[in-house]
């Protein structure tokens, strides 16, 4: 006989499988978080490729710089040579190609610094690959695989403790209380 206001019996215990309601709702939790896992993955990929091309792009241009300081002293190392072929030439003894050699001489040792540069910085961002989302997806991959294999549920749960099974060990009982399950 139960009085209005007196608590009813303690809800019998869940077990797995009596709801369908329950299984369909974690199912459509692990769904939403997969969805979400995906789109954060997205969104890292977009950022890592991002900075990929930027490096490329800074590599390019110093490559470019690179490529003008080279043309400038082969046009300078062109230009000497048609001073000192003045030199070797029977008139007066101006040697203004020393000048003009020491400048190519210059453009070629900054050209190499830039190329050695540019060769630095392409490498650094080449390939454009995303591998810190790479790898964040085999992490994920390896946790969902691992999870599934040592038989976890998915609201990170593991199966109720049998006798001898080898699981985690039953749960400590409440403060003041009587354990309510197996004792072993």
């Amino acid at each position: 006989m139960s009085y209005a206001g007196a608590p009813g019996p303690p809800p019998a215990p869940e077990r797995r499988g009596d709801t369908p309601q329950n299984i369909a709702t974690a199912v459509a939790e692990v769904s939403e978080r997969a969805t979400q896992l995906v789109h954060e993955e997205i969104e890292l990929a977009k950022a890592e490729l991002s900075e990929k091309v930027a490096e490329l792009l800074r590599g390019a241009i110093v490559g470019a710089a690179a490529g003008l300081f080279f043309v400038m002293a082969v046009i300078l190392g062109l230009v000497g040579f048609a001073w000192l072929l003045y030199w070797f030439l029977p008139v007066d003894t101006y040697e203004y190609f020393w000048g003009f050699f020491a400048m190519a001489l210059i453009l070629v040792v900054l050209g190499a610094i830039a190329g050695l540069l540019a060769a630095k910085i392409a490498k650094r961002g080449a390939p454009p690959v995303p591998m810190m989302a790479i790898d964040e997806a085999r992490k994920i991959r390896e946790t969902v695989s691992t999870g599934s294999e040592a038989g976890i549920a998915p609201g990170g749960e593991f199966p109720p403790a049998r006798a001898g099974d080898g699981g985690p060990p039953p749960p400590p009982p409440p403060p003041g209380g009587v354990a309510s399950g197996p004792v072993g």
